[in-house]
């Protein structure tokens, strides 16, 4: 939290922002929440919460492995520890994940996705590439106003 006030009091040091930014950054916010309301909607579409796919796809995205610690899987979401335990029980009652000890070390748990977990991301991320694949240039253009 520190970190965002630091960040907040630089901006505010750069100067005034333009109707024309206001305007740009409302459309980027705009089109950026169209594609969240379509993944809450995918995600709904096939008895998942949209933070329960983005736990799916978080394990599986996670890089060079397909599985992940509780701890990476709090971090990679955003959220408690607490809340993360709470995520992967409803998840493994939903058999999407399942939990698997460390050989070496027993104390230490994984997540990864079963079989049907796969199934149901491959699905919602199939939609959601076509989306991303419509409104991406339209994300992109204004991404690039951004930098200007």
């Amino acid at each position: 939290m520190h970190r965002i006030a630091i960040y907040f009091n630089q901006i505010m040091k750069n100067g005034k922002i333009s109707n024309a930014e206001y305007q740009m950054l409302a459309a980027l916010r705009y089109a950026l929440r169209q594609f969240l309301h379509f993944s809450e909607e995918s995600a709904q579409a096939v008895g998942l919460t949209a933070q329960q796919h983005q736990a799916l796809l978080a394990i599986k995205g996670f890089p060079e492995r397909d599985r992940v610690t509780m701890k990476e899987f709090a971090e990679r979401l955003q959220i408690y520890p607490h809340s993360a335990v709470g995520l992967a029980n409803r998840l493994a009652a939903k058999n999407l994940v399942h939990r698997q000890r460390d050989k070496k070390d027993r104390r230490q748990i994984y997540l990864a996705l079963t079989r049907r977990g796969e199934t149901v991301l491959h699905k919602l991320s199939a939609a959601h590439r076509k989306q991303l694949r419509q409104i991406g240039p339209h994300i992109e253009s204004l991404l690039k106003r951004v930098r200007e």
